[in-house]
């Protein structure tokens, strides 16, 4: 256990005793503990693993690398269809996860030994998403623009591709896009 990660269990209000569980689990498995994105992160090496996380209608245990993981149980989720390597387990209270530990120790220890392989995720690249015609519009009226998004890390390319696409709406891509030209230009991601 690190001293430093604490907090974050006992500030809980909602989760407490299943992150706790959680916790338990995972520092049985002989993982180094640390805090990461605010939340308790638990790392092989210099390798993150799992990540114990809370939200409103659950909590979860989401492995970085799960999609390279055998899920014979059928547990592991993707969270959205844009995720491309981390899966979570999700629980809703005590007895789904203790019913689970056993299963969860070996999915943490099938997860290290991707770690010691090397094994990556084949990511998507972002030359394969699609762009919205709108600024593919203005890629093409904007040289200046077009030269400055395809400088940008493809994570940052993949960022925006995934924000403008995401709306429905064609005045809603327009006025994402303009708001975005700025950040572009300046060689900036999404969120920096």
């Amino acid at each position: 256990m690190n001293p430093k990660v604490d907090f974050y269990f006992t500030k809980a209000t909602n989760w407490q005793a299943e992150i706790n569980e959680l916790r338990n689990i995972v520092l049985d498995c002989h993982l180094a503990e640390e805090l990461k994105w605010g939340s308790p992160c638990y790392m092989f090496g210099k390798s993150n693993i799992v990540l114990i996380h809370v939200f409103k209608e659950y909590c979860a245990l989401l492995f970085f690398k799960g999609a390279l993981l055998k899920d014979p149980k059928g547990i592991l989720i993707q969270q959205t269809e844009n995720v491309q390597a981390a899966r979570q387990v999700r629980f809703t209270n005590l007895q789904q996860i203790k019913k689970l530990s056993a299963t969860l120790k070996t999915y943490i220890f099938e997860a290290v030994k991707v770690e010691e392989a090397g094994l990556k995720v084949p990511l998507k690249k972002a030359t394969e998403y699609a762009i919205p015609e709108e600024f593919k519009t203005k890629l093409d009226k904007q040289p200046k623009l077009k030269k400055a998004f395809y400088a940008l890390t493809p994570g940052r390319q993949r960022g925006y591709l995934l924000h403008f696409s995401q709306a429905k709406q064609a005045a809603t891509r327009e006025s994402r896009i303009e708001k975005c030209i700025p950040s572009i230009l300046d060689g900036k991601g999404l969120n920096d």
